[in-house]
């Protein structure tokens, strides 16, 4: 080789998914698309029974953080826990390395860091939600 030139860079990782037993604790949940309607209702319900959670929200995902017990129930949903600094499936371990994922998304330290199936959220974290209201938008269906 000469010294004008550059090899080639390696192909990419491909993301593969590994069944974790036993899961993690519960650490959040997410609801995207169809799902986030019923998550939204049953997060408003949390926090109206004083569940302290943080909530983040747009149209098209909800993500709700919280202590395992605080955490809604919503169908479709899919809870998550940590595996170090990342948030991923509770039943699912992402190969390679979870560090490597959160370095790979751009995630700086002290930034929240999801990746799930399809998905991949990196967001300052939430503070708690205190208005149980603020989720209505959320619980009706686009029409």
């Amino acid at each position: 080789m000469t010294a004008d030139r550059v090899p080639p860079a390696p192909p990419p990782v491909a993301l593969r998914w590994e069944r974790r037993e036993p899961p993690l604790a519960a650490a959040a949940v997410l609801a995207v698309g169809a799902a986030v309607p019923a998550l939204a209702a049953a997060t408003r319900e949390r926090l109206t029974d004083g569940a302290r959670l943080g909530v983040l929200a747009d149209d098209t995902t909800l993500l709700v953080l919280g202590a395992e017990r605080d955490l809604p129930w919503s169908d479709g949903a899919r809870y998550l826990g940590h595996d170090g600094e990342l948030l991923v499936p509770t039943t699912a371990r992402p190969w390679p390395a979870p560090a490597l994922w959160r370095t790979a998304l751009g995630a700086e330290p002290g930034e929240l860091c999801v990746l799930v199936p399809g998905h991949a959220l990196v967001a300052a974290p939430p503070a708690p939600a205190a208005d149980p209201e603020a989720l209505t938008p959320y619980t009706r269906r686009a029409g």
